[in-house]
This record gives C-alpha cells, sequence and structure tokens, in this order.
C-alpha cells in the first residue's frame, strides 16, 4: 500500500501538466477554429470576406438545420500566386470535421469558381497559408438548400445548333439563392458563339455577389472563360462543340438577369463541299461562300424528298439517313450503293430559260469490304468534281442478363460463376433495315491481345462448344449464349471476339443465309463486309473473392480507426490507462506476495 500511496501523487502530478498541455493548445486555435452554426439555427445564410495572414491554418464547421444541404460559393479568391497548392490552400469537407470526405481544393491555380455541396446539413472548409508576406482576400458565401426542391427554367440541356435562354423570371426580377447550370452541345467538328443580348445583376468589381460564370468545355471543371456581372453584353466563343453557363445569385438586389442566345460554327475549313459516310447515314457540308455564286444562303437547297431540310449555321448541313429521304438503295455484285442528289435552281422570271448556273450535287455513298468509299459528284454546268472517302460499318459487342436481350450488363469487368449462361450479342449501327448480321467466328482468349491460347465458341457460323447456342439470324443482330468456364493455368479474365459477316437480307444465296458450313464448303463467299468485335474481362466470382477481400478488409478497418494525429487527448487517455493498470498490478502483487508469506512463514504452534 505504501507504493500505491506514492504513485497518487505522480498520477495528480501527471494529469495537471496535460489538463495544462490540452487548456494551451485549445486557446491557441481558438481565434482560427469557428463554427458557423450554433444556437443561431434560423440564418439560412451568409457571406464573409476573410483577410488572412501568413502561416494560418484555420478551419470553419458549418451546421444548418435537418432535411437540408449547403452549398459554399468561394466567389472571389486572391491567394499567393507563387505559392504551390501544397503549401497554400482550401479544403472543404462533408461532415463536421476536416477527417471528413474532402469535397475538393481550391488554390491559386484554380481556372474556375469553386462551389461545393454537403451530402447532410453540416461542412467543413480549413484555410492554410504559407509564409509569404502578402495581401490575402477570400470571399465566401454559403446558405441551405432543398436537394429535391428546384426553381423552374433553372438550367438544363441544350443541343440544337442554335437556341436562347434566359435567367428564370426574365425579364422579372431573378430569383435569390439560385444556382442554374445550363450545358450546351451541338455536333461534332461544330463551335458555339454565346452572345448575351442582356446581362443586368448586381454590379461589383469582382462579381462576388452575383455572377455568370462561362466555362470552355462540358461541365464546371472545364477552364473558365470569363466571370461577369453588372450591366455588359459580352459574346464568348467555345474551343469545342460544349459550353457551359452558371447562374449564381445571393440573397439581395435582385435585377432583370440576362437574356442569351447561341450559335453553332462549324470548326473546319471548307472551300466548297464535304461529305462523310457511317454506317446509318451521309453527312453533307457545303460553304456558304461557295453558294454565294449562285446567289443562295442555302435555303433553296433540297433533297430528293423536300422536307428533309438542311441545318444553317456558318455552313450549310445535310444528314440525310440512308433509309430516308430520298435515299435510293442499290445493291450490285459486291457492293451496295446509297444515292442521294441535292438540287438549287435560282428564282425566275421565266418557265423556259434562265441565264444563271444550276447547281446540281449529286451524293453516292459506296459501302465495299469493311469500309464504306464515299464519293461525291458535283455538276455545275459542264464542270463535274469528285471527292472520296473511306469509312466502316459501325458494331458493338455486349452482354445482357437473359435471353430477351433487353437488358445490357454495364459491368466492367463482369464476375460470373461456373458454368451461368451467359448471353451475347453484336450489335449493326445502320439505319438500313435490308442488312443482316452473321457470326462467323466467335473465340475466347485469357488475354486481350487473343495470344495463344484460345479457345473457339463458333467457327465457320457452327457451334464448337457443347454449351453453345447459335440464334438465327435477326436483323441487326447476331446472337449466342455460352455457359462461363476458365482458361487452366492462365488468369482467370475471359475475352471474346467475334467475327462478323454482313449481309444483304435480299440475297439468299449469301454466306449470312448459308450458316453452319464445314471448312469444305467454304469456297463460295458471297457475304459483302467483314468486321470484328471484341468484348471483356469476364472474371469467376471467387477470383474477385479471392483478390478483393483483403482491400475491403482494409478499407472496414480505415473507416473504424481513422488516421488522426496522436494529440494530448490520445496521451492522456493513454497515460490514465497506464496508470491505473500500474495500481491494480501493485495491489494484486502485494495481495499475493502477503498471502504466501502467511503460508509460508507462519510458525507451528507448540502442544
Amino acid at each position: 500500500m505504501e507504493l500505491v500511496r506514492r504513485l497518487v501523487p505522480l498520477t495528480l502530478l501527471i494529469l495537471s501538466c496535460l489538463a495544462e498541455l490540452t487548456m494551451a493548445e485549445a486557446e491557441g486555435n481558438a481565434s482560427c477554429t469557428v463554427s458557423l452554426g450554433g444556437a443561431n439555427m434560423a440564418e439560412t445564410h451568409k457571406a464573409m470576406i476573410l483577410q488572412l495572414n501568413p502561416s494560418e491554418n484555420c478551419t470553419w464547421t458549418i451546421e444548418r438545420p435537418e432535411n437540408k444541404s449547403i452549398r459554399i460559393i468561394f466567389s472571389y479568391v486572391q491567394l499567393d500566386p507563387d505559392g504551390s497548392c501544397e503549401s497554400e490552400n482550401i479544403k472543404v469537407f462533408d461532415g463536421t470535421s476536416s477527417n471528413g470526405p474532402l469535397l475538393g481544393q481550391v488554390c491559386s491555380k484554380n481556372d474556375y469558381v469553386p462551389v461545393f455541396e454537403s451530402s447532410s446539413s453540416t461542412l467543413t472548409f480549413q484555410i492554410v497559408t504559407d509564409s509569404a508576406r502578402i495581401q490575402r482576400t477570400v470571399f465566401v458565401f454559403y446558405y441551405s438548400f432543398s436537394p429535391n426542391i428546384s426553381i423552374p427554367n433553372c438550367g438544363g440541356y441544350l443541343d440544337t445548333l442554335e437556341g436562347s435562354f434566359t435567367s428564370p423570371n426574365y425579364p422579372k426580377p431573378h430569383p435569390e439563392l439560385a444556382y442554374c447550370v445550363w450545358h450546351i452541345q451541338v455536333e461534332k467538328d461544330y463551335k458555339i458563339k454565346l452572345n448575351f443580348k442582356e446581362i443586368f445583376l448586381e454590379i461589383d468589381k469582382q462579381c462576388k455577389f452575383d455572377f455568370l460564370a462561362i466555362y470552355d468545355g462540358p461541365s464546371t471543371n472545364s477552364g473558365l472563360i470569363g466571370q461577369v456581372c453588372g450591366r455588359v453584353t459580352p459574346t464568348f466563343e467555345s474551343s469545342s462543340n460544349s459550353l457551359t453557363v452558371v447562374l449564381s445569385t445571393d440573397y439581395a438586389n435582385s435585377y432583370r438577369g440576362f437574356s442569351a442566345s447561341y450559335t453553332s460554327i462549324y470548326a473546319e475549313n471548307i472551300n466548297t463541299t464535304s461529305l462523310t459516310c457511317s454506317s446509318d447515314r451521309m453527312r453533307v457540308i457545303i460553304s456558304k461562300s461557295y453558294l454565294e455564286a449562285f446567289n443562295s444562303n442555302g435555303n433553296n437547297l433540297q433533297l430528293k424528298d423536300p422536307t428533309c431540310r438542311p441545318k444553317l449555321s456558318n455552313v450549310v448541313e445535310f444528314s440525310i439517313p440512308l433509309n430516308g429521304c430520298g435515299t435510293i438503295r442499290k445493291v450490285e455484285d459486291q457492293s451496295i450503293t446509297y444515292t442521294n442528289i441535292i438540287t438549287f435552281s435560282a428564282s425566275s422570271t421565266s418557265e423556259v430559260i434562265t441565264r444563271q448556273k444550276q447547281l446540281q450535287i449529286i451524293l453516292k455513298c459506296e459501302m465495299g469490304h469493311n469500309s464504306t468509299v464515299v464519293i461525291i459528284y458535283i455538276t455545275e454546268d459542264d464542270v463535274i468534281q469528285s471527292q472520296n472517302a473511306l469509312g466502316k460499318y459501325n458494331t458493338s459487342m455486349a452482354l445482357f442478363e437473359s435471353n430477351s436481350f433487353e437488358k445490357t450488363i454495364l459491368e466492367s469487368p463482369y464476375y460470373v460463376d461456373l458454368n451461368q449462361t451467359l448471353f451475347v450479342q453484336v450489335s449493326l449501327h445502320t439505319s438500313d433495315p435490308n442488312l443482316v448480321v452473321f457470326l462467323d467466328t466467335c473465340r475466347a482468349s485469357p488475354t486481350s491481345d487473343f495470344a495463344s491460347p484460345t479457345y473457339d465458341l463458333i467457327k465457320s457460323g457452327c457451334s464448337r462448344d457443347e454449351t453453345c447456342k447459335v440464334y438465327p439470324l435477326f436483323g441487326h443482330y447476331g446472337r449466342f449464349q455460352f455457359n462461363a468456364f476458365k482458361f487452366l493455368r492462365s488468369m482467370s479474365s475471359v475475352y471474346l471476339q467475334c467475327k462478323v459477316l454482313i449481309c444483304d437480307s435480299s440475297d439468299h444465296q449469301s454466306r449470312c443465309n448459308q450458316g453452319c458450313v464445314s471448312r469444305s464448303k467454304r469456297d463460295i463467299s458471297s457475304y459483302k463486309w467483314k468486321t470484328d468485335s471484341i468484348i471483356g474481362p469476364i472474371r469467376l466470382k471467387r477470383d474477385r473473392s479471392a483478390s478483393g477481400n483483403s482491400g475491403f478488409q482494409h478499407e472496414t478497418h480505415a473507416e473504424e480507426t481513422p488516421n488522426q494525429p496522436f494529440n494530448s487527448l490520445h496521451l492522456f487517455s493513454f497515460m490514465v490507462l497506464a496508470l491505473n493498470v500500474v495500481i491494480v498490478a501493485t495491489i494484486t502483487v502485494r495481495h499475493f506476495v502477503n498471502q504466501r508469506a502467511d503460508y509460508k512463514y507462519q510458525k507451528l504452534q507448540n502442544y
């Protein structure tokens, strides 16, 4: 017991020192770590201008009412322009502390207006500065909102060659606390020209309060072209076929908002005409400068079917389906040819004579072996021009859940059980209904390059595997099923490759209609086109279990014991536990020794 009495003062001394250390640390961070919630839960929004000093590490926690999310906007950020993102940054976390999931990071190198949204009613952001002695200013604006409630006409997707859009309620005052995103995407090979007819937002030199942000790409992570506010009418042009526009408003000073329109600009320089052919359509581009010689802007051009109208921008574009708009299909020996004609005739007061040039553009797509030969004839009086290009039929291969082939399996890799039935479909992407797909050869390999070993499932149209079933011809789809297997002494992955033949359905002597034939009978090859489709990898479920459990357990462990610094609170808890163990052990040993002394050294009484 003497030892216990000596340990008690030592314990109290250690506890006192640890308490003073903890209080000192708390006082050191008190001016920097602030909760922006507290008792004032009715406050739904707040704006702050933060003036930051060198070598600071500050953390703010925002707490809002339940069933609300938090949106935080850093509309103006002035940090050390020469500082690295590692030494000076703003980090935003989803939750009540910096131990929550990281939503994103902001530094002087960022080229966008940072906006983050929490998944619940709490959010934390931390600002770290380096030692450079410069002026730093961050404008922070945050508010709570209901994710399931949206503002009408606030954002959307625009995919036509030209269009227009406005702020909600325009020309009436725009709503407060609005965050609207418009995604504009036009066809490939075009750029977007965006013109603001009017912008009437709150005037501010840095556009901190209400602003429009324009991004050169499909999302707000694309490069920022400009951030504007006040009363201006700017014009922007994208570098690709997509553009993103963001409207952000605060809780005061609502004005008319904005009105904008956009047009498409063909990116390539076309002197006269251009024709490309794909699996399902012809695409014709005609330069407007070329049409000026005919006193036309493209409105007077028409196909055999006059209801199929062109798209007009800085060029004239016809997108002609192979099975529509008057396209004529002609089957020849080893090819199918699709033909259409663009005509134009200038207006004339006489129905007998004309002194103006007559324009006729003959379009011809000839589909050959594994390629598309493109031929365009332009007849201008007695002048004939021609252009050629190459292309291919587009095919794809996918796995399906059942023999109904309705629901595609999107997992990659796809994990299966041994002997599980797999349903495979090869699809031909074309608008021509008179073509059929035939699976000539399908084989499997443990590697994507299909080096040895390989295993034939289908060969010469015949099943080579006892579990493989080839479905009958079905238009643009080639289908088969088989039971999953694994290669011996190889990796667990399985890749599939099919050689596909495409034939004219009206040709009853074609290779596609011959079906399964032996090698000796393959001297007659009347198919028209050939292509390959590959899919994979497919893996066994037990292989996922063997390789994936360790990672899953590690992840769970990491969640239960997050990697936190060993601070004074941990040291305090450890010391208390250690002292308790010492005290208990001392008492136990003392009691055990005294007991043994009673038995070992007890004197015998004399009788």
